[in-house]
């Protein structure tokens, strides 16, 4: 299982139209074939900075079933004309010993 982080600075004014299009388009990342779990916070400091996070079965999931697919199409069209810049992502594992 792997993490997927996206640090996503939206343009200024943008913030409540940014969110209502993660809300529209959640369904099509959440239903994504190895996709278990999708959550998108906003700054408090920075409110228009959002972190996108999401565990997929691994690294290749997240490339072959949502990056390649039509499916990264519908979800950047809906969310990237909010995009400040293009969104920093990354990939994480977990530690052994937490929790």
């Amino acid at each position: 299982m792997v993490l997927e982080v996206a640090l996503i600075d939206v343009l200024p004014g943008h913030e409540d139209a940014f969110a209502a299009a993660y809300a529209k388009g959640h369904s099509v990342l959440a239903d994504t074939p190895g996709c278990h779990s999708v959550r998108m916070t906003r700054g408090v400091e920075s409110p228009s900075r959002f972190v996108l996070l999401v565990e997929w079965d691994s690294v290749e999931a997240h490339d072959q079933n949502f990056r390649a697919s039509d499916r990264f199409v519908r979800w950047r069209e809906l969310i990237g004309p909010h995009f400040a810049n293009p969104p920093q992502v990354e990939h994480f594992t977990d530690v052994p010993g937490g929790q």
